[in-house]
């Protein structure tokens, strides 16, 4: 007896020695690899372990089968062995497809000034990362299953009903499925990406993540903001970054009309020339507006991005109210109240004032025309001479 159990432990060790040598010959030669190819490091790095896992369940199994001493408890071992290696092939699937995706993610940079392809193709590669992964559980979990005499036996009353429990899923997970498809749309539509600056709810932020159920919005100010994926193909929403990152600014003012907006034009000029925040496409200072007592000066200036142009925005409305304060205080938003004598009271008031003519009163033809109307008998003389 224990002959047997000491030949299954010798086997047991073999099959494990034998485990780390193939590992380890196989990690070498991906490690020489590396050195001239990127994705053969990324390839040690996130499928080592799921690869040795394998590799020692596949040599435990060989090892049970030929020298397991007890026979009769050998179809159990042999079942969990085979879960054991079922729920390992999906470990190293998933980490392929993490690999597969960080090499093709590694070719597409956001961190430079024109992203909107990488931004792009990361949020694509992301979801389809998410579904691969997703699609390599539930098969595993169903392999899984089959390897259980009573869940095969069951196998066919559970695909006879499968229409009426396709339904029932359907309406209970109604809105689940809605974000899920809102997701997939928004993702491969290229409506919205990774990094695209964003304005929802009132809220002005940066697409932090995109999952196949929300969306979650880095704002300003370090909140998050999520939202489910339906809010974006059912709501209107602002991106600012759709085609490219670059933005169209204004800073406005209200002054006096005593301002000269040709020298604000020429310091503006100054200004913008003394900043890296100003990309240089655009600088324009107009009045756009001179009722009652001021005239609106609007100046619209450029910038590479949103933050930066909120940035000049601020600088320039600076610059330019420390300008008019020190160069022409004339200029400042002031408000004019006339202060005169009062009336002197006229010595003619109690006198009549003269009848004005009407349409039926004040002379002959008036009173005629009357007449037509009333029937009424002339109050006037209306004899010619």
């Amino acid at each position: 007896m224990w002959e047997n159990w000491l030949t299954y432990g010798i086997a047991v060790v073999i099959a494990i020695v034998a485990a780390v040598i193939v590992a380890a010959l196989v990690s070498l030669t991906v490690r020489i690899i590396a050195r001239r190819r990127e994705w053969a490091g990324v390839l040690v790095r996130h499928a080592r372990h799921p690869f040795r896992t394998i590799l020692v369940i596949a040599g435990l199994w060989a090892a049970t089968q030929i020298a397991f001493p007890h026979r009769d408890l050998l179809p159990t071992l042999v079942h969990v062995l085979t879960i054991a290696a079922i729920a390992a092939s999906a470990w190293l699937l998933a980490s392929l497809v993490v690999v597969v995706t960080d090499v093709a993610l590694g070719r597409y940079r956001i961190d430079v000034p024109d992203n909107r392809v990488a931004r792009r193709i990361r949020t694509q590669m992301l979801i389809v990362r998410r579904l691969a992964i997703v699609l390599v559980v539930v098969i595993a979990l169903g392999a899984v299953l089959l390897t259980f005499d009573a869940v095969r036996a069951v196998g066919a009353s559970v695909l006879a009903s499968a229409g009426i429990a396709s339904v029932v899923a359907g309406l209970a997970a109604q809105s689940v499925l809605a974000n899920v498809f809102a997701g997939l749309q928004l993702v491969f539509s290229d409506a919205l990406r990774v990094d695209d600056v964003v304005v929802a709810e009132g809220e002005w932020g940066r697409v932090g993540e995109i999952t196949l159920s929300y969306v979650v919005l880095d704002l300003w100010d370090d909140r998050r903001l999520v939202l489910p994926c339906t809010y974006f193909t059912t709501t209107p929403f602002q991106n600012w970054t759709r085609r490219g990152s670059e933005l169209l600014g204004a800073v406005e003012f209200d002054l006096d009309w005593r301002v000269s907006p040709a020298l604000m034009r020429e310091h503006l000029g100054t200004v913008l020339a003394q900043t890296d925040l100003w990309d240089g496409r655009a600088s324009v200072l107009q009045v756009t507006e001179a009722t009652g007592g001021a005239v609106r000066v609007r100046i619209l200036v450029t910038a590479k991005d949103a933050p930066t142009l909120f940035d000049l925005r601020c600088l320039v409305r600076e610059a330019m109210v420390v300008w008019v304060q020190q160069t022409m205080p004339a200029a400042l938003p002031v408000q004019r109240v006339m202060v005169t004598e009062p009336a002197p009271a006229s010595t003619h008031d109690t006198d009549a004032a003269p009848a004005a003519d009407g349409l039926f009163t004040g002379n002959a033809d008036a009173e005629r025309r009357a007449q037509t109307f009333t029937n009424a008998i002339p109050t006037v003389d209306t004899d010619p001479r």
